[in-house]
């Protein structure tokens, strides 16, 4: 049994409606995520200079706060990089 021309029709309209509902949400903030992005591309860089020039990091020991929750993502994320298990037994996994 085919779908009814009204059922269409309203399928399609949706389809319309939600096509420019996403590019609205997608163009109010793409500006401030690129520049986020671009800000975090900066810091990262920066950082990696300042090694490379053997300055020492400047923010290593405000990142030791960090650690607990670096340590609670790190099986998941171990697991997004396509790795079965992690380090030594006792590690991780």
């Amino acid at each position: 049994m085919a779908p009814s021309p009204l059922w269409e029709r309203l399928r399609r309209a949706w389809r319309h409606a939600e096509e420019f509902h996403e590019a609205w949400f997608r163009a109010r903030w793409q500006r401030e995520l690129r520049r986020e992005a671009r800000t975090q591309q900066d810091t990262l860089r920066a950082l990696l200079l300042l090694d490379t020039l053997g300055v020492a990091n400047p923010v290593g020991y405000e990142t030791l706060d960090a650690i607990p929750y670096m340590v609670a993502d790190l099986h998941e994320w171990h697991q997004r990089m396509g790795r079965e298990s992690f380090g030594d037994p006792g590690v991780c996994c």
